[in-house]
């Protein structure tokens, strides 16, 4: 015979008790700590209701569609006028892009620069043409993105150190000197008034150079800081310096280039706004050759809008060439020895 198995005995009369629910849960229940019985690996379904599928069937292509639409947009005008500058005419809802078997002109590019025997007009107001290895180039053209430049070269002279500053250190007036980076986000007439008044003595391509860098540069400023904030500097500096190299060659060589994204950014929008600020231009101008912000309100205010299109495609072309240089600048790294 085979033992019964045991049972819990009364305390007071000694006798068994029988098995009750728990007992038998107990004896079936393949866990010995009293929880819950081991699931078989199911996971449990859950009906998602009709919102939630439609939600999901929906929702990539309608955020995909939203930003298709945005895009088309904003592009469409920028390719309107871009197309209008080599139409011959533009009398109805579309521009005539074919006339006498001719498709397409560049008159009314030729017009704009000033290319023409008798636009005498646009001529002086692009200041003549500068000689760059047998390809005349125009002053105001020439002239904008030297004073574009000369901005950018600030900004980064002033507005990299700044960025590294707030966001390596802690210390006292770190908030400060953050807000006053990203102050002069003003307009440009603002500025230009403040300005002029400050330092109305400043011959006009210096005054013009030194205001574009001061209000383009929190735009440098929040790029590169975005781009240190990423990276751990301290790591950085204390595995360089441990190699044996000084804190100037640890900057230049180490934290610089790896800020190059932000670097690169930034200049491409500081350049880009500045060679067309007109606000701040049309305040401080006062002599020598025109900024091309005022070059390109002369012809979209004075002549007709084919004309004007084809001005403003220019400053589009240049916007293109330029942001083409720097990102290629950023791709192949920066000439201090550092990382590429």
């Amino acid at each position: 015979m085979t033992d019964a198995p045991d049972r819990p005995a009364d305390a007071e009369t000694g006798t068994d008790l029988p098995a009750g629910p728990a007992d038998s849960d107990a004896e079936t229940d393949p866990r010995t700590d009293g929880g819950l019985p081991a699931m078989d690996g199911a996971v449990p379904t859950r009906d998602p209701g009709a919102f939630s599928q439609l939600a999901t069937a929906l929702g990539r292509p309608l955020v995909v569609g939203t930003v298709l639409v945005t895009v088309v947009f904003l592009i469409l005008p920028v390719l309107a006028t871009f197309a209008a500058s080599f139409a011959h005419e533009w009398a109805g809802v579309l521009p005539t892009f074919v006339r006498d078997g001719e498709f397409l002109t560049l008159v009314n590019w030729r017009q704009a620069l000033g290319l023409t025997q008798t636009d005498l007009g646009a001529q002086r107001g692009l200041g003549g043409f500068w000689t760059v290895f047998g390809v005349p180039i125009p002053v105001t053209i020439g002239f904008s993105m030297l004073l574009a430049l000369g901005g950018v070269v600030i900004n980064l002279l002033v507005g990299v150190p700044i960025a590294y500053a707030v966001t390596r250190y802690d210390f006292y007036g770190r908030g400060w000197l953050n807000t006053f980076a990203v102050l002069p986000v003003v307009p440009g007439i603002i500025l230009g008034v403040a300005f002029l008044k400050t330092y109305s003595d400043l011959p006009s391509a210096v005054g013009l150079m030194i205001g574009y860098s001061l209000l383009k540069a929190p735009y440098m400023v929040l790029a590169v800081q975005s781009s240190f904030e990423s990276m751990d500097l301290r790591q950085l500096e204390e595995s360089a310096r441990s190699l044996g190299a000084s804190w100037p060659r640890t900057f230049l060589t180490v934290v610089v280039p790896n800020a190059k994204t932000g670097i690169v950014a930034g200049a491409i929008v500081c350049w880009t706004l500045a060679a067309a600020e007109f606000n701040f231009s049309y305040i401080v101008y006062s002599s020598g050759p025109k900024p091309f912000s005022l070059f390109l309100f002369e012809n979209i205010s004075n002549n007709p809008f084919l004309q004007a299109a084809a001005a403003i495609s220019v400053y589009f072309a240049i916007v293109v060439v330029v942001t083409a240089l720097l990102q290629a600048v950023g791709q192949r790294g920066f000439a201090l020895g550092g990382v590429r």
